[in-house]
């Protein structure tokens, strides 16, 4: 199951950095996960200072759905 990020994000970016295949978008005030390129590796789930990520089986379904339909309009995020 791809990542999510919920509303605790606070634009750190530490998961963007560890992100092996560039699945975070950049919105204003946070990133999300785009469901298309996450692998399910995990490491941003445990990178996040502020335990702003989790696997979608275990997310609430609007920052499920939230973070589907960001990803395809923000851009990728930049470390």
């Amino acid at each position: 199951m791809p990542s999510v990020v919920n509303d605790s994000c606070i634009l750190c970016k530490s998961c963007v950095e560890v992100c092996p295949v560039d699945a975070f978008r950049e919105g204003e005030t946070m990133v999300v996960v785009s469901p298309e390129d996450c692998i399910d590796c995990g490491v941003c789930i445990a990178e996040c200072p502020q335990g702003a990520i989790s696997s979608s089986d275990e997310a609430d379904e609007k920052w499920v759905q939230f973070n589907a339909d960001k990803s395809a309009q923000w851009p990728v995020a930049t470390k």
